[in-house]
């Protein structure tokens, strides 16, 4: 069986190769993770914000695919400098679109993206003692893959250890 290569835009090749906001941020403001265990990619974002909620850097740890890489980086990219409302918004179409297009069966690692820095950002709030009004009750959709693709790992890591443990007890 033969791999048909994937079709890699000019601009997404050189975001895969020259991230922008690559790094773990020591001082951040706050964190957050999202993974997909089916093709694993991960993403983790940190942000930093200034006291009126503006998001002064933003930056991404990444383990996966050029397109995981290059989403994380433009998500960082467009949600510098604005609110952390502002930054909301910012959705999976809008990276998809700034890293010159992905392919179907990549369309994922946008959604990633958005999701880490979704989870983040309600995060922040979960530390403050008043949500603002703007903040949806309901988690996204992009929120929901994330979580369910972390309790998917959650879950197979206990499976896992559950069978190793039981492969060491009959070997004893």
């Amino acid at each position: 069986m033969s791999r048909v290569p994937l079709p890699y835009n000019k601009k997404l090749l050189d975001l895969f190769r020259n991230p922008k906001n690559l790094g773990r941020m020591e001082d951040a403001t706050v964190s957050a993770v999202a993974g997909s265990p089916a093709c694993g990619d991960m993403i983790a974002v940190y942000l930093k914000t200034s006291k009126d909620e503006t998001v002064e850097n933003a930056t991404f740890e990444s383990y996966g695919c050029a397109e995981n890489i290059a989403t994380a980086s433009v998500s960082t990219e467009l949600v510098k400098g604005k609110t952390l409302k502002e930054a909301w918004k910012v959705g999976w179409k809008e990276v998809a679109e700034e890293v010159g297009g992905l392919p179907s069966v990549k369309l994922h690692c946008g959604i990633l993206s958005v999701g880490a820095l979704r989870r983040a950002i309600r995060e922040f709030y979960t530390k403050m003692d008043e949500k603002p009004n703007w903040l949806p009750n309901e988690l996204t959709p992009e929120e929901k893959q994330a979580l369910e693709e972390e309790e998917l790992v959650k879950a197979l890591s206990k499976k896992v250890r559950a069978f190793s443990e039981k492969a060491r007890g009959k070997k004893a």
